[in-house]
């Protein structure tokens, strides 16, 4: 089995580089799923109270018997609560049936509403009071780390962001690295669509990997975290394995080169649902 690196955030904790995800997993089904991810050898989970499935998460890693302080669980807090970013982180607690998580994100700084910079107050009185190991935020702009950090104590330690080759978001990316802050990529396979691209097809030919594997070496070779999501428990092993595979700088370049903004999920200057 291939080593996955960690990632020393700027609080001094640690995160496993190459985690899984559990994004549009459904509830039923996410309790196997993780269970199947933690045999294959994961230990960095990433949930949010958005996915409706927490409960399963904290079920697997109950019947895993693992230690809890060899896991790194992280859930996010929904749009619609960031005025009460103290009871639904709670609620999370409860869902999971957690003493703590490892991460606590706001999920997206929806701008219109005007909220994130307070509900960030709330998530440090959290990491404070030993909730959460480490704070951070997702799908934060340059403009909303400048709002954010204006009024805050302390820098987040994770900017988790949409990244895959036909999107890289080098301005948030640049911006969240500047402040201290890591990346971590989510739909770091852009849901799929970058993994036909010729570029990434010839790659894993030479290397002898799959597509797959190609982009998410791409992730690690920048130091970036990412949380690839399947069912399959085949492509658990074979995602996991990316820690092994070594691009030269050359590859790196040959799939940075594929910056397209092709934008899968939704665009965080102007997402305003509510997750509820």
């Amino acid at each position: 089995m291939a080593q996955v690196p960690d990632v020393v955030l700027n609080n001094g904790v640690s995160i496993p580089q190459l985690g899984f995800g559990v994004f549009q997993v459904l509830p039923g089904e996410t309790q196997q799923a993780v269970e199947a991810a933690l045999e294959a050898g994961y230990r960095h989970i990433d949930t949010a109270a958005a996915y409706r499935n927490e409960a399963g998460v904290g079920a697997a890693i109950r019947v895993s018997g693992l230690p809890r302080e060899e896991l790194f669980i992280t859930t996010k807090l929904r749009n619609g609560e960031q005025h009460m970013a103290r009871s639904a982180f709670d609620a999370s607690l409860a869902q999971l049936r957690l003493d703590y998580v490892d991460l606590y994100l706001i999920h997206w700084p929806v701008p219109s509403q005007g909220r994130y910079v307070e509900a960030w107050k709330e998530l440090e009185k959290i990491q404070s009071d030993g909730g959460a190991r480490a704070i951070g935020v997702s799908n934060f702009l340059p403009q909303h780390l400048e709002a954010l950090l204006a009024d805050a104590r302390t820098t987040p330690a994770v900017n988790q962001l949409e990244i895959h080759p036909s999107l890289q978001q080098a301005a948030a990316v640049e911006k969240s690295r500047a402040l201290g802050m890591a990346v971590e990529a989510y739909s770091p396979l852009g849901q799929g669509v970058d993994l036909d691209h010729p570029v990434i097809t010839s790659l894993a030919e030479q290397r002898g990997a799959t597509p797959a594997q190609i982009i998410l070496a791409w992730h690690l070779a920048q130091d970036t975290i990412v949380i690839p999501k399947t069912v399959n428990q085949a492509r658990m092993a074979e995602n996991l394995a990316a820690a092994g595979i070594t691009l030269t700088a050359e590859d790196v370049a040959a799939v940075s080169a594929l910056e397209a903004g092709n934008r899968v999920g939704a665009d965080p200057a102007t997402a305003a649902f509510t997750q509820l």
